[in-house]
């Protein structure tokens, strides 16, 4: 099997949602340097993201749509149609210099990975991850859907059984309506309860292709670890895929100031090591963080675990250089950002107490695997 392989693209580096949104600050670009930093990313392991082009965008969202995007960053300015039918031009879904350009990209590298995976290995698409993308609007900072043009284009290149895991702090909505009732499909998402987009609730299957843990604010490494080992891992394994799509959100950390969880990085870490050779193909996606320094270690670390490498205690002078040059204006965790967010990448671990909660959802997901309809 060959080295995995990261897909990036400079067009992330400077391109922004706007000077207040969520999305203003470095996440992709920070990857890449981080990982070029430590020795990581040799050039034989990156790959350019090509630009989707819309023809191929049209294997799930409208024409009408994909239409409307690109009038729209030509001449920066939605018409009254564009914000009620596709809601372009809201405050969450900004008219912005890269509004086609950059989700485009976004979704051509899942494109991609879907055709280079077709004979195996292991793909890390950090641009990815607009899992709440609808066919004909753009939804939750999300322009496009590009986990599911991945999944798509998985299937166009052999690939069945797909196990979609979502670690994202957002429920997966978009995806969620894309593979609704497959049963060549599990879906697993495990987001925070009442969270927007506040669907994902404990008994929606999804059309007997999901598994939905919405979990209570302060979620611990602690709870994360049970929630691997007693549900996530079980039900991939026993689905017995022919991929695993992950989506490893930044949402979910401590530090990020969109939720309400309490995890470290590790959890994340610990979730990717485990899926890694449970299916011939992997495709990892990025997804939420909006804290320009938890998203990129966490993301920086997930590339370093799919590779075997070891995480050191203390980042080089390099890559502490990337790190301190982020900026997060606008918000109070700027101000004053702590030492180890500059000199590591794992943070401390957050241990908690593991609440009922958590346990009787998991048996109650584990039970009622049992008689969803996904064709083992």
């Amino acid at each position: 099997m060959t080295a995995p392989r990261l897909i990036g693209a400079e067009i992330f580096r400077h391109s922004s949602y706007g000077r207040w949104h969520p999305l203003r600050v470095p996440r992709v670009s920070t990857v890449m340097d981080l990982s070029r930093a430590m020795g990581w990313l040799p050039p034989e392991q990156f790959i350019t993201a090509p630009r989707a082009k819309p023809k191929a965008l049209l294997a799930w969202h409208t024409a009408e749509y994909i239409a409307a995007l690109q009038r729209v960053e030509e001449t920066q300015e939605p018409t009254p149609q564009d914000t009620q039918r596709h809601d372009i031009g809201t405050v969450t879904n900004p008219v912005y210099p890269e509004i086609f350009r950059r989700p485009a990209t976004a979704a051509g590298g899942s494109l991609l990975a879907g055709e280079l995976l077709r004979d195996g290995g292991i793909i890390y698409n950090p641009p990815g991850g607009t899992h709440h993308g609808m066919p004909d609007r753009a939804n939750g900072f999300c322009y496009l859907n590009d986990p599911v043009l991945a999944m798509l284009s998985l299937r166009r290149n052999g690939v069945q059984r797909i196990a979609y895991v979502d670690i994202d702090a957002h429920h997966c909505d978009g995806v969620a309506a894309g593979f609704h009732g497959d049963p060549q499909c599990l879906m697993i998402s495990v987001h925070e309860e009442r969270l927007w987009p506040r669907t994902g609730l404990l008994d929606d299957t999804a059309g007997g292709a999901g598994l939905n843990l919405p979990v209570p604010r302060g979620l611990n490494d602690t709870e994360m670890a049970y929630i691997r080992d007693r549900l996530i891992i079980p039900q991939v394994e026993a689905f017995r895929p022919n991929a695993v799509v992950l989506l490893c959100g930044a949402d979910g950390v401590e530090e990020d100031p969109l939720a309400h969880l309490s995890l470290s990085n590790n959890a994340h870490w610990a979730i990717t090591k485990a899926l890694i050779g449970i299916a011939p193909r992997m495709l990892v996606l990025g997804g939420g963080g909006y804290n320009p320094w938890s998203v990129g270690r966490l993301w920086t670390g997930v590339w370093a675990t799919l590779n075997g490498h070891d995480i050191p205690d203390h980042l080089p002078n390099e890559a502490e250089a990337v790190l301190r040059a982020l900026r997060f204006d606008g918000n109070r965790r700027g101000k004053n950002p702590p030492q180890h967010w500059f000199t590591t990448l794992r943070d401390e671990p957050r241990p908690g107490p593991l609440r009922s909660e958590i346990t009787d959802r998991v048996a109650e997901l584990s039970r009622r695997a049992a008689s969803l309809r996904l064709d083992v």
